[in-house]
């Protein structure tokens, strides 16, 4: 089967169980400033694992699309990514672990049709001194399994060694790990997790491929959980089973099924090769670029590797409205696009080919992902831009960057400040030019950009980044419009109507919104109309300081997109008197007025006098009170 099959088969597999199949999340996750993108399938279905209630039930199933920008560095072997996709299913309080494992493991080998016997598992060795007991039940459950299958079940209990002994086909299929196999929020472990926090064991599946030899590098001893690629891990199923309390602790009244397998290592195995490059859904890539470059895969491995996965990557996130800058998501589109263009000069591929690259990954996914077939042409001309200004900046860069002597941080930085020649690529270029940079390279690269922020800094004055920065009455106003404006865009558009940034002045507010079409006059029109009917009611501006994961988690706080916060966050609260529900309720360092007539006790009115596209999937206005 092919990753396509294998996608389809899963959906099917799990719907025919009673599952709702959803569609995916955006790569871009809706109104989460805690992250830049969905790195998970779990990520966006939170709110639901910690208990609200999904519309489509307490089955669930689907393939999500994740990017983990983390992994750039490592892209070039034979299994990282940045873009993956991750098979998921959940039981909200429904089935538990043994549902949970028999049909994952139905599913790899009577419907994938994998080798049980290349089948090893990993389960939570427990923690005596919180009181969680060695997870015997999942252990039960794949000792039944392998023994219907003919196979050794013996079991090792690790607990937090990193070294086992398994060897071929050998040894123990069940190994017990401690934090390895436990799960819980920002990956903490039950000692470190706080009251009021879920968690649980987990189970993770393995897959063995014996022509891979063992690295020493990685120890003396080849285990599951070892990085010398001996073993891929294909799935994950986590048990949300406890609660941490301030007395240790208890068992939850409704315990979850997480499960997550990628997509990608499954069809590896499935077409016995350990290089998930040559998979269905990332060959076809390879092949074009084999064609555009004529030159070979067996002796250009890396450099397309890193392409065929950046331009995945960049291709789903300009589907899903991101484009290419220097700020957050735009700035991680830029670099991705960046390394893939620098890695396709290497391969002499100067003329302009991601015109010819994008179609490819389109038809790849159209079936699955229809909208990535339906933007295809927006995608183009996105990605095309970006090429034709990089490749000048390229040429340019590459030629200064011979010229300068000494190369230091000082030199790196020219080149980034005149050329816009990023850092990471001047770094990749002198290590594949066997050039030196001093070991203090960096320091002298980040003093220099402090330097040149201090020049540039009076050049901000009078705007400034969300309507934090000016204290007058003036901006004040503005900036307590803004939050009124934010909310009544949602009511009138929908609650995917996310921030997106904002700029305020002396004399007007500017927002940007993601929001995929130009407002109508009536929709700007009910806008305005909201926003004065609730200045006229006079609410009460207040704010009060919440634990970051409570305000935007169950008190449902909005945030500006892509924003990053401490332990703890302000949270400004637009209230009518007499109501039982906030108009506005939002994540915001200030300034405000305290109560909203104050917006227009000089005859003012709100007035949106500009509503434009500011860039892919996302609006711009620009307001004033007149």
């Amino acid at each position: 089967m092919n990753a396509q099959q294998i996608r389809q088969k899963y959906l099917e597999f799990f719907s025919h169980k009673g599952h709702a199949v959803i569609p995916r999340a955006r790569l871009v996750p809706d109104n989460d400033p805690t992250t830049l993108f969905t790195g998970s399938g779990m990520q966006p279905l939170m709110p639901y694992l910690l208990g609200q209630e999904h519309p489509e039930g307490v089955r669930l199933v689907d393939s999500q699309t994740c990017l983990r920008a983390q992994d750039i560095e490592e892209v070039g072997d034979n299994r990282h990514t940045t873009f993956f996709e991750m098979l998921g299913n959940w039981s909200l309080g429904d089935y538990f672990k043994e549902d949970q494992l028999k049909w994952f493991w139905e599913f790899l080998t009577k419907e994938v049709g994998l080798d049980p016997s290349r089948i090893y598992v990993t389960c939570y060795s427990g923690d005596a001194a919180n009181g969680i007991p060695k997870d015997e039940t999942a252990a039960a459950i794949w000792t039944e399994l392998f023994k219907e299958a003919g196979l050794d079940h013996e079991q090792i209990d690790l607990g937090t060694e990193e070294q086992g002994a398994l060897k071929g086909n050998k040894g123990k299929r069940i190994s017990f790990y401690a934090d390895k196999n436990w799960w819980a929020r920002n990956g903490m472990t039950p000692a470190t997790m706080t009251p009021g926090e879920p968690g649980g064991p987990d189970s993770e599946v393995f897959y063995l491929f014996p022509h891979v030899q063992h690295d020493p590098a990685y120890g003396a001893n080849c285990h599951v959980n070892c990085d010398c690629g001996r073993f891929i891990e294909i799935g994950n199923s986590v048990f949300m089973e406890y609660l941490k309390t301030a007395d240790g602790f208890q068992k939850l009244p409704k315990q979850n099924v997480d499960f997550g397998a990628g997509l990608e290592r499954i069809a590896a195995a499935a077409l016995d090769t350990d290089d998930i490059f040559k998979i269905s859904v990332m060959w076809p890539i390879i092949e074009q670029l084999e064609k555009l470059s004529g030159k070979s895969y067996d002796q250009h491995t890396n450099a397309m590797r890193v392409i065929a996965d950046h331009l995945r990557a960049a291709t789903f996130l300009a589907v899903d409205g991101v484009t290419p800058s220097n700020k957050e998501q735009g700035y991680v589109m830029r670099r991705l696009l960046r390394r893939a263009i620098r890695f396709a000069f290497e391969l002499g591929i100067e003329q302009n080919f991601l015109e010819q690259v994008v179609p490819v990954i389109a038809s790849l996914y159209k079936d699955d992902f229809p909208e990535v077939a339906a933007k295809q042409n927006e995608v183009v001309a996105v990605l095309v831009k970006e090429e034709k200004a990089f490749r000048q900046t390229l040429r340019k860069g590459l030629k200064e960057m011979a010229k300068m002597d000494p190369l230091d941080g000082a030199a790196l930085f020219r080149l980034y400040d005149t050329y816009g020649f990023p850092v990471e690529l001047s770094t990749e270029e002198a290590f594949k030019q066997g050039l030196n940079l001093p070991a203090d390279w960096r320091q002298q690269f980040d003093a220099a950009m402090t330097e040149q922020r201090q020049r540039s800094q009076t050049a901000a004055k009078g705007t400034f980044k969300g309507g934090l920065g000016g204290q007058t009455l003036q901006h004040k106003k503005y900036h307590t419009a803004t939050h009124l404006m934010y909310q009544a865009l949602r009511d009138v558009l929908g609650d995917h109507v996310v921030q997106h940034g904002s700029n305020i002045t002396e004399e007007r507010l500017r927002f940007d919104f993601s929001h995929d079409a130009k407002m109508t006059p009536e929709q700007i029109a009910q806008v305005e109309d909201i926003v004065n009917e609730q200045i006229s009611k006079d609410l009460q501006v207040s704010f009060a300081e919440y634990p970051t994961e409570e305000a935007t988690g169950p008190l449902g706080a909005l945030g500006q997109f892509g924003d990053r916060y401490g332990d703890t966050v302000k949270v400004y609260k637009m209230i009518a008197a007499g109501a039982d529900k906030p108009f506005s309720f939002e994540i915001c360092g200030g300034p405000h007025v305290d109560h909203t007539l104050q917006l227009t006790e000089d005859g003012k009115r709100f007035k949106i006098v500009k509503e434009e596209s500011s860039s892919a999937g996302i609006r711009r206005i620009k307001a004033v009170l007149q």
